[in-house]
């Protein structure tokens, strides 16, 4: 029997579990009977992520005959025209409200899926099953889905947490270089907002990261979901600590959006975002010199990342504006008191906004120096 792990997260709808482990779908069936009886069992999945994963799932759900529905992963085509061609296959395989909703998938998946669940029939059961590494350390823990408007990124969605999360490690095998090295990024991002030791432990060991070394993986996935799970838990709905999850991620979401997201895999994005945010949060003197370096240094060894788009500063100031953290019209930035602690920032001048993002691009090509 695989080792598990149990990883309990509170919602105001019902608390529910991550659980983690490698094979640990070879129990999906006992795991969802745990939650109760369901009319049907629907899946919603892509071609690509059922090709890789299908045969696993579909074993750990033997006995249940689930209907699988497929749509298209691709970021551009995380939309509202997405979530409704799940519903008509949904209406399509006759799923009534005690139906339950299985993503299988990366973030794209877990977030179409999930605000197809959140409205189909105002409402049925989700369970998330990740098969990225960015999506099993962050975006299927939580409850936030939702699908991307051409002004900005996640701008129509529901809160609405899953009754269940699947992690199983072994997934992870599967999965393209660069879409794994993506991944890297948000425990990364797990280290500096809230775990110095993770952050440490991702410098002293980055390598057996990025080979996928079992003890390795499975250290970083289930202390970046604990993180996540104490995060969401204590602020669901993003009122205030849980806006330290999106360091980064400000930059990152403008950088998808002026390049129509068919650029940048998601956690590259946020990797050159992490960078712009350490060089931001120096410039406005609230990440130390030695902290910035260090997030700096350890991003870099991600490796090479898609180039920076050629975009104006002020075309990727214009789309922040649309992020979600912005208040009556000010940006906001999560930027980092010091390696494990973060705090939002109310943006001031822009011009040093302005700078940061000419200053950003040479970062990837020689390791800055920053002075107290």
């Amino acid at each position: 029997m695989p080792r598990v792990r149990r990883i309990l997260v509170k919602s105001s709808a019902g608390s529910y579990e991550v659980v983690c482990g490698e094979g640990v779908l070879t129990r999906f069936a006992a795991e969802l009977a745990r939650l109760g009886k369901f009319s049907s069992v629907q899946v919603a999945t892509s071609t690509r992520a059922w090709a890789a994963v299908g045969k696993q799932v579909l074993l750990g759900l033997r006995g249940l005959n689930p209907h699988v529905h497929k749509f298209n992963d691709r970021e551009a085509a995380k939309n509202l025209r997405s979530v409704e061609a799940i519903a008509r296959s949904l209406v399509r395989a006759g799923a009534d409200r005690r139906a339950v909703l299985i993503a299988v998938g990366g973030g794209v998946v877990g977030d179409v899926a999930g605000f197809a669940a959140a409205s189909y029939l105002r409402g049925i059961a989700l369970v998330q099953v990740p098969t990225t590494l960015v999506a099993q350390t962050d975006s299927a823990i939580g409850g936030k889905t939702g699908v991307n408007l051409p002004a900005g990124k996640n701008l129509v969605g529901a809160f609405y947490p899953p009754k269940l999360v699947m992690v199983d490690t072994a997934v992870l095998k599967s999965l393209p270089q660069r879409e794994f090295r993506g991944g890297l990024a948000e425990v990364i991002k797990y280290g500096v907002i809230a775990d110095a030791k993770l952050f440490a432990f991702l410098e002293n060991n980055f390598e057996r990261g990025l080979d996928r070394d079992a003890r390795a993986l499975e250290y970083l996935i289930t202390r970046s979901a604990e993180i996540k799970a104490q995060v969401v838990s204590k602020d669901e709905r993003e009122s205030g600590l849980r806006e330290i999850l999106n360091f980064g991620h400000t930059f990152g979401h403008a950088l998808e959006s002026v390049t129509d997201y068919r650029k940048y895999q998601h956690g590259e994005a946020v990797a050159w975002g992490m960078m712009a945010a350490a060089l931001y949060g120096h410039e406005i003197g609230v990440t130390p010199a030695s902290d910035a370096s260090r997030i700096i240094s350890l991003v870099r060894r991600m490796g090479k990342l898609p180039e920076w788009p050629q975009a104006t500063p002020r075309k990727l100031i214009e789309l922040m504006g649309s992020d979600k953290k912005t208040r009556a019209g000010k940006l906001r930035f999560v930027l980092a008191q010091k390696v494990g602690k973060a705090a939002t920032y109310e943006a001031g001048d822009l011009r040093k906004l302005e700078l940061v993002l000419r200053m950003t691009p040479r970062v990837a090509e020689t390791e800055p120096v920053l002075h107290e």
